[in-house]
């Protein structure tokens, strides 16, 4: 099989377990082929993409006491995880003509990605709400259809999702922790170390790719579309070591942890 394939069974695939198949250690990468633009992935009917307002919201943390929620909590992030997977998998489509080494890094992520799908489908499985039992969003899918570069990829996702959840992901940790969930709370600081390697490829490519004569910081705030902004790329608690260990530089960090979140 070629990355090409792989990308393409991620992207097209209407099977969530031929979507969430772990790569061949082996994949080749002779013919990145054409370019492809798709609306949607492809997905099994009881995960297509529901119209906005219509999926639940992220339960508040103090609701996460209640199993309910915490079934609901990982059943939205599992579908987070999965867009991921696919913007991912679009993007090794979309820009057949990045390279080599960045399309190889690009599936090892891919496999953390499908990893972290399939775990958070198992806690909500646990916590008594199956995979495609509530209407999923398409937020994230949506703001990458923005990405016109691998530039625009690498600042909208590994230093805008991905880096928002260097919080999140320990944010929920300790909130599954106080509600006697140590499995979930486990699982979620897993989660965390791989978000940490997961930002380090976006702030590595970032620097290889951008002008030489700009900064990780210009050329991130460059490369975001709206409603995307740098204050995006924060979610809960600051984690400024977990910045700093991704390899962001204190500066960049410095700026990051001046914005309000969201503002």
């Amino acid at each position: 099989m070629s990355i090409r394939e792989f990308a393409e069974r991620v992207l097209l695939s209407e099977s969530l377990e031929q979507k969430l198949e772990p790569p061949a250690d082996d994949l080749m990468d002779t013919d990145p082929g054409a370019v492809v633009q798709v609306e949607w992935p492809g997905r099994p009917p009881e995960l297509t993409i529901a119209p906005p307002r219509t999926t639940p919201k992220m339960p508040a943390l103090a609701g996460l006491q209640q199993i309910q929620a915490r079934a609901i909590a990982h059943h939205i992030m599992a579908n987070h995880e999965l867009q991921a997977l696919e913007v991912m998998g679009w993007v090794l489509c979309a820009f057949p003509d990045a390279p080599g080494e960045f399309r190889e890094g690009m599936v090892d992520i891919m496999a953390d990605e499908q990893r972290h799908t399939r775990m958070h489908i198992q806690r909500a499985a646990a916590c008594g709400i199956a995979f495609g039992d509530l209407p999923v969003n398409g937020y994230i899918w949506k703001k990458a259809q923005l990405f016109t570069c691998p530039l625009d990829y690498l600042a909208g996702l590994p230093l805008i999702f991905e880096g928002a959840n260097l919080d999140h992901t320990l944010t929920f940790a300790d909130a599954f922790e106080q509600a006697g969930d140590r499995r979930g709370a486990a699982m979620m600081r897993t989660i965390h170390r791989d978000e940490i390697r997961h930002v380090r490829f976006g702030i590595d490519w970032l620097r290889r790719m951008k002008p030489k004569d700009q900064s990780d910081w210009d050329t991130f705030a460059e490369h975001l579309h709206w409603p995307l902004r740098p204050s995006k790329a924060r979610g809960g608690e600051f984690q400024r070591d977990a910045r700093l260990e991704a390899g962001l530089d204190p500066e960049f960090v410095d700026r990051l942890e001046a914005l309000d979140a969201g503002e």
